[in-house]
């Protein structure tokens, strides 16, 4: 079993979850085809992430091309808080959120 982890991405986690949840299950080469064709901006960094695990794995002396996305997990990495002026001397509050992926392979 190897893994991965992208520690504080800078997109929510909503949005990587579209993408990470098409992965689940995945044979790591079919993966990386499918993220190579998916107009999402969380496409390419998964990607990275999934051939870093793959690469973590090939060290560990495991055959890289019977691995499969045993689990992605797509969590919360906290968020700036920003502020945005508004009518009446008022300010409102912007969360620009984070995101942190772990990515298992076995």
């Amino acid at each position: 079993m190897a893994y991965a982890i992208l520690e504080s991405y800078n997109q929510t986690p909503r949005k990587v979850r579209l993408v990470a949840d098409l992965m689940k299950g995945k044979k790591v080469s079919d993966a990386l085809v499918a993220l190579e064709f998916l107009p999402r901006r969380a496409a390419e960094p998964l990607k990275k992430l999934i051939k870093s695990a793959a690469a973590n794995a090939k060290g560990q002396g495991k055959p890289v091309d019977a691995l499969k996305v045993q689990s992605i997990v797509v969590e919360s990495a906290g968020m700036l808080k920003r502020y945005m002026p508004r009518a009446f001397g008022r300010a409102s509050a912007i969360r620009r959120r984070k995101s942190r992926v772990k990515v298992t392979l076995a």
